[in-house]
């Protein structure tokens, strides 16, 4: 595997050795050693798999209690995916970044505690799948609004159409007025 460190601290994106021939192909997407060699503890308490037509925009979440690591992969489709760093101590606090991870590239995203996350569906559909450090709580999780001025991530939405949004998505907070990390 080749771990390639990215602008925003502790955000690797992971690009696996992929072994191919006429059968097919095969990679490993996660050794638990392998991963702690490059710093990242990764133990993972739940995996979650969704999928999503065009034009879906899944985001901004994150939990502000038993926040969740993200280990993030497509199996189906392409997504441009982005994470953006919620932690008031980091010097990276406030800033985004994008990746397309796809099942042609075959690339996974680490998202550590601390971040948001949201995606948007390039592909007529895509598949993600995604292991996370922590489980699921509803009562915890907040969303920041996909759109967020301050923020002024480069959604790859054609000029003129809009995202298709959750209820729960369409109603997120301004980052200026989101609970964030120490």
């Amino acid at each position: 595997m080749n771990f390639e460190k990215l602008n925003l601290n502790g955000l690797v994106l992971v690009k696996p050795k992929i072994f191919s021939d006429d059968r097919g192909f095969f990679f490993e997407s996660y050794h638990r050693n392998t991963y702690l060699e490059f710093g990242i503890d990764l133990i993972i308490a739940q995996q979650n798999h969704s999928g999503s037509k065009k034009n879906i925009l899944r985001g901004l979440h994150y939990q502000l209690k038993n926040s969740q690591g993200k280990l993030v992969r497509v199996l189906n489709g392409e997504i441009f995916d982005v994470a953006v760093d919620l932690r008031k101590s980091s010097s990276t606090f406030g800033k985004w970044e994008s990746v397309f991870l796809s099942e042609e590239n075959k690339h996974l995203l680490w998202i550590p505690p601390g971040f948001a996350h949201g995606f948007y569906v390039m592909s007529d559909w895509a598949e993600v799948e995604y292991s996370t450090t922590d489980f699921y709580c509803p009562e915890h999780e907040r969303t920041i609004i996909w759109n967020d001025p301050d923020l002024n991530i480069q959604w790859p939405i054609p000029e003129g159409g809009n995202p298709i949004l959750s209820e729960k998505d369409s109603q997120g907070k301004l980052f200026k007025d989101a609970e964030t990390y120490e």
